[in-house]
């Protein structure tokens, strides 16, 4: 019975599923990612129970192979070593999964830190009380992955001095943030509109609340010395600053100034400018509550998970605001006796040694804003050994186990967001599996009996019995080729576009291309590397409509104005948002230059670029960003 399990495990018919349900596995998870996000795609793909048994028999299949085809013999020792390089990958991807973790660790310049956000996401209890007369507190972690679109149930079931509690999953919400809903009955609010950063913002004062928006204070009935106070009283609304300024009514166009420490009538729906900061009142007194609701922003790390903590015959909801990178305060409740304290979000780990953050350099593409084309962060590592060391793309720290990568920055260009990996030996297996995997590919061709080696002898004979046909059809081909005029076959392979009356031949373009230039990093190179670089890099293809890179280059130096309106910049499959931005039809594989600005030459994609650039673990729909306005700027770097 066990022989035959383990020759149905072997078998050829199940290697060759495996591997069609492996491939169609990797295309559907990379569909899901595209459309609901990365947690969506490891919960219901690379992370599913089904998912971890296809490894473990891809596993046990490559372990028999090697005996059921003898490939510890000598002329299969390509083959081998291809075998043993997949079990090591798999081997080690397994401990990556099991035993690796990794994190983010923000750190301002000229602080100090050796803590670090984990990247998954905990479910965190406390429940306090009393065991004859002690208080004790019991703690409770529990970790979850959790997506908007999937099966996310879960129950936490426990006992504090033999009293039996209960935490139950009702909801999750990806995308909030914690907002006042206007509503007919609750609390006081004014509502305060201003755009110091390029996009409307909202933000609502709570009656006797002091609030600092962009360095200016704020406060309804709470008289503040150095703020902007509002007052209500008899149902009507008063202004009383202590900075002066002006304001303008927009209905009437209507001007006046604001005096300072003066009560004066608060004008409604007017731009009022003052300390630096404009803002628009536009209605009265709100009331309202505040609540978990949808961000109007496209992408976010802050969700909401619900809960029902119950014990005996009681129990109550409550909502958790939270996710990876974020580590909120506790929200606590009371239930039959027992204090609960919930929060969702990553955890706080320490490392055994700290690092400073001596500088963060981003640097800019020329002309832009929020395009940025590298980011450093200069740090000092404070251990046994103190040393200096810089950290950025493809520079990374490695120190006692640790590995430290550039992920992101804070807005203000002052504080680095550094990813941290702690997996020695999950990359070391995985690290001998590729390079096995190079060697036994090379001894695969050139080493051995195999079939690849028997092919070649095949194609070798087939080559010998077929060359005076060959010879035939090359002589046709020549004599076709030159009876043809090549630029003009250039030419014809971009008709109907307005770049066709700018190509030069492919003898001029060959010559041009052999020029050599210095680029922005200081290093000499022919133009033809730099004009693929650039044609690879937009366009993800070596040819642009018949043209290659060096002719495309010269093209673009001819007449710069006519590609401005040239479809060449790639847009991933997959990532629609992108394309309803640009106004491009959704299966439209390239976009123009022209395409990502608006009539008064605003980037469409800049809000989003901006998030994308904030997020200390950029999600995929994030990543596609980054990657569209890279191309964007190189393209116009050489427009």
């Amino acid at each position: 019975m066990v022989e035959k399990i383990i020759s149905l495990l072997v078998s050829t018919r199940l290697t060759a599923i495996l591997f069609i349900t492996f491939s169609a596995a990797m295309g559907i998870g990379t569909f899901i990612e595209s459309m609901h996000g990365t947690d969506a795609a490891r919960i219901l793909i690379y992370n599913a129970f089904w998912f971890e048994i296809m490894m473990i028999l891809f596993l046990i299949n490559f372990i028999f192979n090697i005996k059921r085809y003898n490939l510890l013999s000598r002329p299969k020792l390509g083959i081998l070593l291809m075998h043993l390089s997949w079990i090591l990958i798999i081997i080690g991807a397994g401990v990556t999964r099991y035993i690796g973790y990794e994190g983010v660790m923000p750190i301002r310049e000229g602080n100090t830190s050796n803590e670090y956000l984990s990247s998954d996401t905990y479910l965190t209890v406390l429940v306090d009380g009393e065991i004859e007369g002690n208080p004790l507190r019991r703690k409770l972690e529990k970790k979850l992955l959790l997506s908007e679109y999937t099966n996310n149930n879960f129950t936490v079931s426990n006992k504090f001095n033999k009293q039996k509690f209960k935490i139950e999953y009702l909801d999750f919400k990806e995308n909030v943030e914690f907002s006042v809903v206007e509503k007919d009955i609750g609390k006081n609010f004014i509502k305060i509109v201003e755009a110091s950063k390029g996009d409307r913002h909202d933000h609502y004062i709570e009656e006797g609340q002091v609030l600092n928006i962009h360095g200016v204070l704020f406060s309804l009935n709470n008289y503040t010395e150095g703020a902007i106070n509002f007052i209500y009283v008899d149902e009507e609304l008063f202004i009383q600053s202590s900075f002066g300024g002006t304001y303008m009514r927009m209905i009437d166009q209507k001007t006046g100034g604001v005096n300072v420490d003066e009560i004066e009538d608060l004008q409604l729906r007017s731009l009022y400018n003052i300390a630096g900061l404009q803002f628009v009142v536009p209605d009265g007194i709100v009331k309202g509550e505040y609540e978990i609701v949808k961000s109007e922003e496209e992408e976010t790390n802050q969700n909401a998970l619900i809960v029902n903590v119950s014990s005996g015959d009681e129990s109550k909801v409550i909502e958790l605001f939270g996710g990876k990178g974020i580590t909120d305060n506790y929200e606590r409740i009371r239930v039959a006796g027992l204090d609960f304290s919930l929060k969702y979000g990553s955890i706080v780990s320490k490392l055994p040694f700290s690092i400073q953050l001596n500088d963060f350099i981003a640097e800019k593409y020329p002309g832009t804003e929020k395009s940025y084309s590298s980011f450093k962060s200069k740090v000092t590592v404070n251990d046994d050994k103190v040393f200096d060391y810089d950290i950025y793309m493809n520079n990374i720290l490695n120190h006692k186990g640790y590995r430290f990568f550039q992920a992101s920055f804070d807005p203000d260009e002052l504080g680095t967001i550094l990813s941290v990996n702690k997996d020695f030996y999950g990359t070391l297996i995985t690290y001998i599996g590729y390079i096995l995997l190079y060697i036994g590919l090379l001894a695969t061709m050139f080493y051995g009996r195999t079939r690849f080696k028997d092919l070649g002898k095949k194609l070798n004979n087939l080559k010998l019995s077929r060359d005076a046909t060959k010879i035939i059809i090359l002589l046709f081909s020549i004599t076709s080729l030159n009876s043809q005029d090549h630029t003009h076959e250039n030419k014809k392979t971009i008709s109907d576009s307005i770049v066709d009356s700018y190509v030069v031949s492919l003898e001029h373009s060959n010559k041009f291309g052999e020029l050599v230039i210095q680029d922005t990093g200081g290093r000499m190179k022919p133009i033809n590397t730099f004009s693929s670089e650039l044609l690879r890099k937009v366009s993800k293809s070596d040819t642009y409509k018949g043209l290659n890179s060096d002719q495309v280059l010269l093209s673009i130096l001819r007449n710069p104005l006519a590609w401005y309106s040239e479809p060449i910049i790639y847009i991933k499959r997959g990532n629609d948002s992108i394309r309803r931005m640009l106004g491009i039809d959704e299966k439209q594989k390239y976009a123009a230059f022209m395409d990502f600005f608006d009539e008064q030459g605003n980037y469409k994609i800049s809000t989003n670029l901006e998030n994308a650039y904030k997020s200390s673990l950029p999600t995929q729909f994030e990543k596609d960003f980054i990657e569209s306005d890279r191309k964007v700027n190189l393209l116009f770097s050489a427009l």
